[in-house]
């Protein structure tokens, strides 16, 4: 690149694709050469294993964008380490004139863009951002009286009623300027160079042609019935938009799903105390036991519970959990072992190839009776039922569980006691 040749950034963050992308289409029409840019936040991944598997994934996709790109004569700036002091140093190396990307809606994510925004201005550049990872903003879907929805139903009657207004236009993605790329060839660093690792697990492509029949098998984990697509709005290698005009008026439940996400992000925006604290604060007193034997046993899949062990093995083996063993696994933590939600939802937060922080705090809030909408304290799963009901052949159990029906461990705790000592623990716990 020419130091001295006026252009604009793109920042890649949690929108991997060229496609549909609201922020470089943005970019490529401001009038000056776009020059690509991704950055591996050492602020996230310090905190990582080196063989992070969604930051293997990662690595992947640039690698897809950057061939890509090369195509069009350009390439994609891969750069790593911290944030505000790499931009420090291209905005001194560069003539940037607009820098331009996607929001993001975590707490970290948005004190981080606040002081790369800041820092911008002091040096002139103009930052221009775009709404890309969701279909309606926390602020854009209010309750009459101005004030965020804590309750799903109502949340999503608004969605859908505003979505009819705005989206009813079959509008196409708007065509990719790729001659408006910079014409530069730079060489992708290899894992190693940036301190990383290839993992062994990966990310499985989107199955997009079980949306039509999603109601039908979505509960069973042994059934091909989910579409796999969260990592990838995650990571925002799918666009939500595309994803969304091809489900509306085909499958209501798979929207809804959808609509949840979005749900869940506006909770997270409006109320970032629910990162470490409950929702409900009635529920601050419960006595959590937090036994670190006992929470062991369910890390590893040893609670002598199928449903819950093959769930908890899934997961360590492959990043992967089924949405209804999620359900049960997290259920039988918070109600049969008595530990707190935010044990369980660390755990799942390090594992979890699709972990987000909005759906994943709030899922595990729902599961403690915490959360906002959540189940209430008393529904407690049974996960000898949910076998019967949900894998009675047991094909899902034996695949992660090959010891099953030798040498399997004894339950951790019987049923009913759990079931009683957790009535018990809440309703005391709600009393203070």
């Amino acid at each position: 690149m020419q130091e001295h040749e006026e252009i604009s950034l793109f920042w890649f963050r949690r929108d991997l694709r060229l496609e549909d992308n609201i922020g470089l289409n943005n970019a490529l029409q401001s009038g000056y050469p776009v020059v690509p840019l991704f950055i591996f936040d050492e602020e996230i991944i310090g905190d990582l294993p080196k063989n992070d598997a969604r930051v293997s994934f990662i690595y992947q996709t640039l690698n897809k964008i950057h061939l890509t790109l090369k195509s069009y004569h350009s390439s994609l700036l891969i750069k790593k380490g911290n944030v505000e002091a790499i931009f420090s140093e291209l905005t001194e190396k560069y003539t940037i004139k607009q820098v331009f990307f996607n929001r993001d809606y975590e707490p970290y994510a948005l004190q981080r863009d606040e002081r790369i925004l800041k820092l911008l201005t002091l040096k002139g550049i103009t930052t221009k951002t775009y709404k890309d990872h969701v279909i309606f903003e926390s602020n854009e879907l209010l309750k009459e009286d101005g004030t965020p929805y804590t309750v799903y139903t109502p949340y999503k009657n608004k969605w859908l009623r505003s979505f009819l207004k705005i989206y009813q236009k079959n509008e196409q993605p708007l065509p990719l300027a790729t001659s408006h790329f910079y014409p530069f060839e730079t060489i992708i660093p290899t894992l190693e160079f940036l301190g990383l690792i290839k993992s062994k697990q990966k990310v499985k492509p989107p199955n997009l042609d079980i949306i039509s029949t999603y109601e039908k098998d979505r509960d069973f984990p042994a059934r091909r019935g989910t579409s796999l697509v969260s990592p990838h709005l995650r990571f925002g290698t799918l666009s939500i938009r595309q994803l969304v005009k091809m489900t509306h008026n085909i499958n209501d439940t798979y929207l809804n799903e959808l609509i949840w996400r979005e749900f869940f992000i506006q909770i997270l925006v409006h109320f970032p105390r629910v990162i470490t604290q409950n929702f409900k604060p009635v529920y601050d007193h419960i006595q959590w036991r937090n036994e670190p034997g006992d929470f062991e046993r369910w890390c590893s899949g040893n609670t002598g519970y199928p449903m819950v062990d093959a769930g908890m093995r899934q997961l360590n083996k492959t990043g992967y959990m089924h949405n209804r063993v999620r359900m049960i696994t997290a259920s039988f933590l918070c109600k049969h072992l008595l530990i707190d939600w935010r044990m369980g939802e660390a755990y799942f937060a390090k594992k979890l190839l699709d972990y987000e922080l909005s759906s994943n705090n709030g899922n595990w809030q729902w599961a403690a009776g915490t959360g906002c909408d959540a189940a209430p304290y008393f529904r407690i799963f049974n996960p000898q039922i949910q076998l019967k009901k949900f894998d009675s052949k047991g094909t899902y159990v034996k695949k992660w569980i090959p010891e099953l029906n030798e040498s399997y461990c004894k339950p951790i705790v019987e049923h009913k006691f759990a079931r009683e000592r957790a009535l018990e623990t809440y309703k005391k716990g709600l009393q203070k």
